[in-house]
């Protein structure tokens, strides 16, 4: 008997009109972020509230499609403008309307500030399905790679060799192009085009020259306290042995300081001495570890260490989702001060006092033998080092510390591996925070619709009853006309033209008190 095949006509065309929610599973993400963005209060989002120029898409449109989009791995907006065409999932989320990828980065770029409040709904809502309960959070910081290449790197001696060199490149061309005037020669096109590109550089350069020498200016000021401070301690000693003379601050930048000529607010970072430096940002988690992981505050530094985050990552989460009982956090957050800050507040730290990899040491070691370190692991000295560690080998300090390792590196590994986000495609510190608190938003939403799933239930609020929960805030009046929202309604029920069937899934159900 011969082979048989499915019969495939793309000559045929449909006899009805489709209807895409057919295709979309009713187990998608898809419906969750629809419902849920609807229930959220928009109005602190950017829009041309005077009805003048072209219709503008909805707010919460948008957002569902950012939201969805990072979700499932596509950043860049080029990648959502064709999404919106062959997605079926995002096509009936915009229900047959494709904003260009000028309009995606514009929303995007504009909102920042209206992303986190909506964070910060989610994890309310979350706390509304009692899928969350602050208590132990564990914080770390992974580094992510700026929209700019190590490459673009120079130090400020540098800098100062080639604006000169620049600048006599700059007169030999100016010269050149008079003779050529003269003589009609040269093409006259060919000649400001390397002028220009010249001069630009020059510029970036005497730019970055400046940008150093005010962040020199910068930490002289910051440390000219202690400095007075060291100056006033050596005064008040008795004898003539009063030490050597505190080193004044430098208000000028070393020669070996280097600035990006691409992002000049990112820094040279690398995980650890074996690892590769790389342009980028410290994006910090506060992940919840109590059982939901999800990421409760997502700060971010342009420093390459997370010593000096313990506190601002603790204080990062907001007061509205409850308090914080405990935090966990590896070696890098070790700080005294902070952490006699935080117990003051009733707030337990368990930090480790050495690194991990020292403590826990290898049954196999591949390394060569010049690369193993014999040397024992040096005992702290400080007395909050001392006392944290005796902390650590309590049992109850080793079962909260073991938390740590199973709740915040799976999160970045998610984040990294499962949705595919290792680069910022924003540049600026500013920017860059915002892009990151729209990644942790979309992963939260991720972690969330999986724990509705596994706990088999629909969610217990409904997005009419989740808006009444926040009152709204008074709309700025429109001086020229009512706000244009949409080229036309976004009715997803009404997808070409077809009635709106009986029984649609919906994930967001209401349920009787």
């Amino acid at each position: 008997m011969a082979a048989r095949f499915v019969n495939i006509d793309r000559q045929t065309p449909m006899l009805l009109p489709p209807d895409l929610r057919d295709w979309v599973p009713a187990d998608d993400l898809v419906h969750f972020v629809i419902e849920s963005v609807e229930g959220f209060d928009l109005r602190g989002f950017a829009v041309n509230e005077r009805g003048t120029g072209d219709a503008q898409f909805p707010p919460a449109m948008m957002l569902a499609l950012l939201i969805y989009c990072y979700a499932q791995g596509t950043f860049s907006s080029r990648r959502i403008e064709k999404a919106t065409w062959r997605d079926v999932a995002v096509r009936y989320l915009c229900a047959d309307a494709h904003p260009d990828h000028d309009t995606i980065c514009e929303f995007r770029r504009r909102n920042f500030a209206a992303v986190a409040e909506c964070f910060l709904r989610v994890l309310l809502l979350a706390r509304e399905l009692r899928l969350l309960k602050v208590g132990t959070i564990s914080l770390d910081g992974t580094r992510l790679d700026a929209s700019a290449s190590k490459h673009r790197n120079l130090t400020y001696a540098r800098a100062g060799e080639l604006i000169p060199q620049l600048e006599g490149e700059i007169r030999e061309l100016l010269t050149k192009a008079e003779s050529a005037d003269r003589v009609g020669e040269t093409d006259p096109r060919t000649l400001p085009a390397e002028l220009a590109r010249r001069e630009g550089l020059r510029d970036q350069l005497v730019a970055a020259r400046a940008r150093l020498e005010e962040q020199a200016r910068a930490r002289a000021e910051n440390e000219r306290a202690a400095f007075e401070a060291k100056c006033a301690a050596r005064e008040q000693r008795e004898g003539k042995r009063k030490g050597p003379k505190p080193k004044p601050p430098v208000c000028e930048p070393r020669p070996d300081e280097q600035t990006n000529l691409t992002d000049p607010e990112s820094r040279l970072m690398r995980k650890s001495k074996n690892a590769a430096w790389q342009q980028a940002y410290n994006a910090q988690a506060a992940v919840d570890a109590d059982g939901s992981a999800l990421i409760l505050a997502a700060p971010l530094v342009n420093n390459a260490a997370d010593a000096g985050q313990l506190q601002p990552g603790v204080e990062a989460v907001s007061v509205e989702l409850g308090k914080v009982s405990a935090v966990l956090a590896d070696s890098g957050y070790g700080d005294g001060a902070q952490i006699q800050t935080l117990q003051a507040h009733g707030i337990e730290a368990y930090v480790s006092v050495q690194a991990e990899a020292a403590q826990l040491g290898r049954t196999h070691d591949f390394r060569p033998a010049h690369r193993r370190s014999e040397r024992p692991v040096a005992e702290p000295k400080a007395p909050w080092r001392i006392a944290m560690k005796a902390k650590l080998q309590t049992e109850e300090g080793r079962a909260r510390y073991r938390k740590r390792w199973s709740t915040v590196e799976p999160v970045f590994g998610i984040i990294k591996a499962a949705m595919g986000f290792r680069q910022f495609r924003l540049r600026g510190l500013e920017k860059v925070r915002g892009e990151w608190q729209l990644v942790c938003l979309a992963y939260n939403f991720r972690r969330l619709w999986k724990l509705k799933t596994e706990a088999g239930r629909a969610p217990t609020v409904s997005p009419r009853a989740f808006r009444a929960r926040w009152p709204r805030r008074r709309s700025r009046p429109s001086r020229v006309g009512p706000a244009r929202l949409a080229h036309r309604p976004v009715r997803r029920d009404d997808f070409l033209n077809r009635a709106p069937r009986m029984g649609t899934p919906s994930t967001l159900t209401p349920t009787s008190s």
